[in-house]
């Protein structure tokens, strides 16, 4: 008797664990996906990934913000990323020609404006203020390396007022700390993307850039050749035009890109 209980308990426990090694083997495999993203895409991809998670809980992100360039360039000297956002075309193209990414995964995601702005008590008016002695220091991404600043650089040029103001510059390493000098009154003005002055409620716009006077800030994605996760990371990537992500993305300020 006693032998036959052993005998039924010995078989429950490996049928337990046989049950377990199934489940284990059907269980969708933990995943962080690595994403390089410009520092202007921070709020809105970060509700964008934690919308994700609610469907895909086996997903984690470690995000990686800073300017465009920057990124490229970590990428090309082979930083960890599956997933790279640009803020600028020039950046992801020079990854494209190199063959750093995965064939097919590059698609234009996101448009962008690019605005004037100025502490909520600020008197500025328009571009042409800006040349007033009152305004002494500018905030730029620098044009080297941050595309906001290249394309501020290409607005003030088409204004006729990039060397009149060359001399109260001042350059930021990406667009957000563009905006925490005008934030903390320690710029008098700034250019920065549309996206960012509305996620600020210590600044105003005071102009929009027309659309002629700089390239289209486009937003491209594309997955990394050299990422580890490669079918996740198509997968997000695949669903940053899903409705969800796009209403996401609006409500954050973005424009889509045209199909």
């Amino acid at each position: 008797m006693v032998e036959a209980i052993g005998y039924k308990v010995r078989c429950c426990i490996a049928l337990l664990a046989l049950a377990a090694m199934i489940g284990a083997c059907h269980a969708p495999q933990r995943v962080t996906l690595t994403l390089s993203a410009a520092s202007s895409l921070q709020d809105a991809l970060g509700e964008v990934e934690a919308t994700y998670k609610q469907s895909h809980a086996n997903v984690d992100f470690s995000n990686n913000f800073a300017s465009s360039n920057t990124l490229a360039r970590q990428i090309d000297q082979g930083a960890p990323a599956d997933v790279f956002l640009s803020a600028a075309a020039k950046p992801m193209d020079q990854l494209e020609q190199k063959g750093l990414l995965a064939a097919g995964t590059r698609r234009d995601l996101l448009r962008n404006s690019l605005v004037l702005i100025a502490p909520r008590d600020s008197q500025l008016r328009d571009f042409q203020g800006l040349t007033d002695r009152s305004i002494r220091e500018i905030a730029l991404g620098d044009p080297a390396s941050v595309p906001a600043g290249q394309y501020g650089r290409q607005t003030l040029v088409s204004l006729g007022l990039w060397e009149r103001l060359n001399a109260k510059l001042v350059l930021g390493k990406d667009v957000r700390q563009v905006l925490s000098y005008v934030e903390t009154g320690n710029a008098d003005a700034g250019l920065v993307y549309a996206t960012d002055a509305l996620a600020s409620t210590k600044v105003r716009v005071v102009a929009l850039a027309p659309e002629s006077s700089h390239e289209p800030i486009v937003y491209p994605v594309a997955v990394v050749k050299a990422s580890h996760s490669d079918e996740a990371a198509r997968r997000f990537v695949e669903s940053l035009a899903s409705p969800v992500a796009q209403a996401i993305f609006k409500k954050h300020g973005f424009a889509m890109a045209a199909p």
